[in-house]
């Protein structure tokens, strides 16, 4: 059998390890052919050293370098576009049409080539100019980056092709990709693109390195090495923690993306007016990739009443007579099936589903649970446990007050979201609902359902603890996910020579913007 290699300081070469793991197909149980391995410490070691190598040889290079790498890389991924997305069908059962084909893959060359342009622009920087005192700064690479990638997004999100990936480079760091154990092959392909963008493009040779799985205490070591400027994690909420742990002990940035159960408030206007088209666009939202999206809408709130039960049944409708995805992983299965427990024991009662459907696949029913809104306000902090699938839980509010003191009692979420009638009949409860679910989420949206994610400048796919670790910083949208990997560098008194490009008074590029004495400009200092 194959045992695939790790790409190490600009080499693939068989791993130091010897204990392996096997992908699975989810969509027949079946263990996928090769091993990979697990790397030990020693080659970890090895890899921070390329690493930091890299980041020696890189300094003071210009932008332009690092967005020639990533425009190749795009380049080389389109080529071999039809081998990766048919790789991650085969080991995430994720459809090839629209959902990687089509979504996901146009999706990961975008953002390469998005970062590409941040990088040769630089406004990211933000280069800021105080002529009077003579004080100059900006945001300069932070040091190799290690990214953990998650297990529902194999292209878009991928360890060493996905957005925490783009924003890193283009910051101008070197990475470490820790490949997810789901979809190890398709993984090992981007790897194989990136690595020969990296030799097109005369990159140094620690610049883009992959391994496959470590142990959880040789994770913890990576995010907290001396060499390491940063991590950036997406995945489950434990395995996050630990990161976090380790690498708040030593002072390390780590950008996490852990839970969200993304409520929606549906107020009783919009009920009345559009009550089926609202149950279609939740029912699509909510089952859309078998429910495993960090924006999945995991709790509706509605206020009590004969319309809200006729939703609710709605909904069970629309959930039983649509198809039972394939989960991920045997491991998302049980813990799906745990978390529908969990939710049980902590007050909440089965509308439909839960029940196994196809044993040959990894899978489960399409699940709608209730409880109510005093059993929700006394028990919120279980009734808010994360069930990573096809599954959703409606909360009855008594009164307008308690929907409020529901929505209060929230941690904090990706995404937030209310239906409103749209003549304004629900302004007044928006206007008390609005603001307590404003605190608690990172975007919050009107009228329609989180689960998109779009590529922009004004995206923030972020939020309060513990959807993410920092409420101030984004994963998605650039140039604001760059700056995550960026260590703000300041000038005091410094010879004019002496200083980055981007902090001389000639505006280097002609078109950066820069903070010059109070505002922004294109123009040369003085000009």
């Amino acid at each position: 059998m194959t045992q695939h290699q790790v790409l190490i300081n600009g080499q693939w070469r068989d791993s130091l390890g010897n204990k392996t793991f096997q992908a699975v197909n989810p969509a027949t149980r079946a263990t996928v052919e090769g091993t990979y391995p697990v790397s030990p410490w020693p080659e970890i070691a090895e890899a921070l050293e390329a690493a930091h190598a890299a980041t020696v040889a890189m300094r003071g290079w210009s932008g332009k370098r690092f967005a020639r790498f990533l425009d190749a890389y795009a380049d080389a991924i389109e080529s071999r576009a039809d081998e990766i997305v048919a790789m991650a069908n085969f080991e995430t059962a994720l459809p090839v049409e629209p959902r990687l084909k089509n979504g996901e893959m146009p999706r990961t060359v975008n953002q390469l080539r998005q970062a590409a342009e941040a990088a040769r622009d630089g406004a990211w920087a933000m280069a800021t100019i105080d002529t009077q005192t003579n004080i100059r700064s900006i945001l300069g690479p932070i040091g190799p980056v290690a990214v953990f990638g998650p297990n529902n997004f194999p292209l878009a999100f991928n360890s060493i092709a996905g957005g925490d990936f783009a924003a890193a480079i283009a910051a101008g760091n070197p990475v470490i990709a820790k490949g997810h154990s789901s979809h190890p092959g398709t993984t090992r392909l981007f790897a194989e693109a990136a690595h020969e963008a990296a030799q097109a493009t005369d990159m140094p040779a620690g610049f883009v390195q992959l391994i496959y799985r470590t142990s959880h205490d040789d994770g913890a070591r990576l995010v907290s090495h001396r060499y390491i400027g940063a991590t950036g994690y997406t995945g489950a909420r434990h395995s996050g923690l630990v990161l976090k742990e380790a690498a708040d002990r030593a002072g390390k940035p780590i950008y996490l993306e852990l839970s969200s159960i993304n409520p929606v408030c549906i107020l009783p206007g919009a009920l009345e007016e559009r009550a089926e088209a609202i149950a279609d666009e939740f029912t699509g939202s909510c089952l859309m990739g078998t429910g495993q999206f960090c924006t999945n809408p995991g709790i509706v709130v509605l206020l009590e009443s004969e319309a809200a039960r006729a939703f609710l049944k709605s909904v069970a409708e629309k959930f039983e007579a649509a198809p039972v995805g394939t989960l991920l992983s045997g491991g998302v299965e049980q813990h799906f099936r745990a978390g529908i427990v969990h939710l049980q024991r902590a007050g909440a009662h089965i509308v439909t589903g839960n029940q196994p459907v196809d044993s040959s696949r990894f899978c489960h029913a399409n699940t709608l649970l209730e409880v109510s809104g005093d059993d929700f306000v006394g028990n919120a902090v279980p009734l808010q446990e994360e069930a990573f699938g096809n599954a959703s839980m409606f909360v009855f509010a008594k009164d307008e007050e308690q929907l409020v003191q529901i929505v209060e009692s929230f941690e904090g979420n990706l995404t937030g979201c209310i239906y409103s009638e749209t003549s304004g009949s629900d302004d007044a409860l928006y206007d008390k609902v609005a603001p307590a679910l404003r605190e608690r989420v990172g975007r919050l949206l009107n009228d329609k359902m989180p689960t998109g994610v779009a590529v922009s400048p004004a995206m923030n796919h972020g939020g309060p603890f513990p959807a993410t670790g920092h409420p101030g910083f984004t994963a998605v949208g650039i140039p604001a996910a760059v700056r995550r990997f960026g260590m703000l560098q300041c000038y005091d008194n410094v010879r004019s020579h002496r200083l980055p490009p981007a902090l001389q008074d000639a505006n280097p590029t002609g078109t950066m913007w820069r903070y010059v004495d109070g505002a922004w400009t294109q123009g040369n200092v003085g000009s």
